[in-house]
This record gives C-alpha cells, sequence and structure tokens, in this order.
C-alpha cells in the first residue's frame, strides 16, 4: 500500500470550496488535520480553520497567492451542469483548468487532483458497469460534458512523475447529499409543480446516485496514495455508491421521504424522447423571438430512461476504496436534511 501524506505536508487548497462538494470536502480535510485554503469566487461559509482566497481562476495572479506552500490541490470548480451559458462553461472547465495547471506548476504544487463526471463516457444509450477504458463520448450529452472532457484530457496529460507533478481524475456520478442546491430542489419543485407524474421507460433502468461524503472519500484517498510510482498517475478512477439503483426508485424514495408522491403513469422511452426531441426543434425555431430554456430535454430523457453505470473496480483495487456510506442511510440522511422542502399538509 502506497504511503500516505506525512503530517508536514497536509496543506491544501481546494479551488471551488465554497460550492456543494468543495464544502464538504474542505469539512472532511479540515477534520483529517489538514491545513486547507479555499479559492473561490465568492465566500460560501464561514470556518476560521480555513483561509480564503477570493478570486478568478481563469486569472493566475489571482490563484497563486492561494497555492503558496501548497502540497496537493483538489480542483472541484464547476458551474451547475444545468446552467446554459456555454461560455462559462468553457472557461471555467477548459481556459481555467489549463490556468490552474500552470500556476500549480509555477507554485511547485506536487498533486494535482480533479473532480471530473462519469458523462465523460456517456452518449445517451445504455452504459451497464462501464469501466474507466470506455472511450470519451464522441457526442457528449450537453456542453458541461463536452467541457468536462477536455478538461480532464488536460489534467490527466499533465502528469509528469519527473516534475514531480501527479495528477488524477475522480470520475463521481449523480452526487447528492445534504445542502445540494440541484438534485433534490429541482425534484421537489418539479413534484410540486405537476411534474412528477410520469415514468419514463419501463422504470427498470439503473442509474448510479452516489453520495457527496463518499466522492469526497475517493478524492481523499487518491491524494494521499498518488505518488511518483503509484498506478494512479494520469489516471480517471470511478466513484460511486457502487450499489446501482432503478432511476425512478430513488427518485421516487426522495419524493415520498419528502411528502410527495411518487410517479405513478407510464410513458414510452421512445415516445417521451421524441416529444423532447420535437420541443426543442419547436423552441429553436422561435428562438429569434422568444427564448425559453426547458426543463424536458432528450437530454434529460436520456438520463431519466437509460441505464448509466459504472465499476469502482479500478478504484477498489488501486486505492482500497469502499463508500463509507450505504445508499440506504445516505437517502435517509439527505432526506432530513431537508426539513424545510418537506410537504406540508
Amino acid at each position: 500500500m502506497a504511503t500516505r501524506l506525512r503530517p508536514a505536508n497536509k496543506k491544501c487548497t481546494v479551488i471551488g470550496g465554497s460550492g456543494f462538494l468543495g464544502q464538504h470536502m474542505v469539512e472532511h480535510l479540515v477534520g483529517k488535520g489538514y491545513t486547507v485554503n479555499v479559492f473561490d469566487i465568492r465566500k460560501g461559509f464561514d470556518n476560521n480553520k480555513v483561509q480564503f482566497f477570493l478570486g478568478d481562476l481563469c486569472r493566475k495572479e489571482d490563484l497563486l497567492p492561494a497555492l503558496e506552500g501548497v502540497m496537493v490541490v483538489f480542483h472541484c470548480a464547476s458551474p451547475a451542469p444545468s446552467s446554459n451559458n456555454r461560455e462559462l462553461f468553457y472557461a471555467v472547465n477548459y481556459i481555467g483548468t489549463k490556468v490552474v495547471i500552470e500556476a500549480c506548476k509555477e507554485a511547485g504544487v506536487q498533486k494535482l487532483v480533479l473532480t471530473s463526471s462519469a458523462s465523460v463516457v456517456f452518449e445517451g444509450t445504455d452504459i451497464k458497469d462501464g469501466s474507466e477504458d470506455l472511450p470519451y463520448a464522441k457526442k457528449p450529452i450537453d456542453y458541461y460534458t463536452e467541457t468536462k472532457i477536455l478538461q480532464e484530457k488536460e489534467v490527466l496529460s499533465a502528469n509528469n512523475p519527473e516534475g514531480p507533478f501527479l495528477t488524477v481524475a475522480i470520475r463521481p456520478h449523480g452526487i447528492f447529499g445534504p445542502r445540494d442546491p440541484q438534485l433534490v430542489p429541482i425534484l421537489v419543485q418539479a413534484a410540486k409543480s405537476g411534474k412528477m407524474k410520469f415514468v419514463i421507460g419501463d422504470g427498470k433502468n439503473l442509474v448510479d446516485f452516489t453520495y457527496v461524503e463518499n466522492v469526497v472519500h475517493g478524492h481523499i484517498l487518491a491524494a494521499e496514495q498518488l505518488q511518483r510510482d503509484s498506478p494512479l498517475c494520469g489516471k480517471a478512477l470511478h466513484i460511486t455508491n457502487d450499489e446501482p439503483i432503478p432511476f425512478w426508485v430513488f427518485m421516487s424514495r426522495i419524493l415520498i421521504g419528502l411528502g410527495y408522491e411518487a410517479p405513478k403513469y407510464r410513458i414510452p422511452y421512445w415516445l417521451a424522447y421524441y416529444l423532447a426531441f420535437l420541443l426543442s426543434l419547436v423552441l429553436m425555431l422561435l428562438r429569434p423571438f422568444l427564448i425559453i430554456n426547458p426543463t424536458f430535454t432528450p437530454m434529460r430523457v436520456a438520463l431519466a430512461g437509460t441505464f448509466h453505470y459504472y465499476s469502482c473496480e479500478r478504484a477498489k483495487k488501486l486505492m482500497g476504496y469502499k463508500p463509507p456510506v450505504s445508499l440506504r442511510e445516505a437517502i435517509e440522511k439527505t432526506v432530513e436534511s431537508y426539513p424545510h422542502l418537506r410537504r406540508t399538509a
């Protein structure tokens, strides 16, 4: 087993530390005795054990002060996948990451751990127990994924044991948990507006959902075991709960846990996809006169109606990964953390 970081080397920076995953990462790192810097465009929380650096990650001069004397950088900054801002995705995920790599090298950072995404290999068709050896998607499902592919390629190709500058990419899938601003609030809003009545497809498609603490655990494991002779160098690793679950069963457990009805009607997958595609064409024709950002899109139909779950065998074998929190416990903890979203009688 690879040696772990010595206490003297436990100074790190979390880029994007004010975000959902970033905040959980910071809390766990502080709890494990790390000295933690946070670099972000905003200060998202207060913690007197953490030093904050605010700036634009596309500006190297903003980044460098946050990297001084740092051994490990965790890069988990990204616009929300649900955003429609293509320029922002490109600037943050691609250009910003190139700047992060340059700044790390200039500051003498030795390890860079990237938060990538399992969706970099997903094209909207079934993936069952997919390994990291699957090729990058030639037709990514959205622009977020397209720029995550560019980002991951940059980080992994920057791996240079002679530097030493060691890199690894963690590919989570379907992150959820307390303080998540995306999955649960969006799901509840859809239920409130009557948009969660239909199951797309036969409801049997298995999907990975990953509890945020397990994602953090995977990142820290990778950082602590990344060294010159490590098989992790320049590699991507899937990190999931390792418990694929039918997509609509997961959604129903969250909804029922918060007092809402589970979807009970079914619509064939092909019909839902066709309708979403037709809607996207109509909105494209209307675009010169009217801009509408639909929630019912072919990409979201594909996410809801296909199999997409991934093997964690590489993470298990190379760094002894095992999810600390089971899916059942994770769903319970998540539901309990949203009392303000619970349906009132």
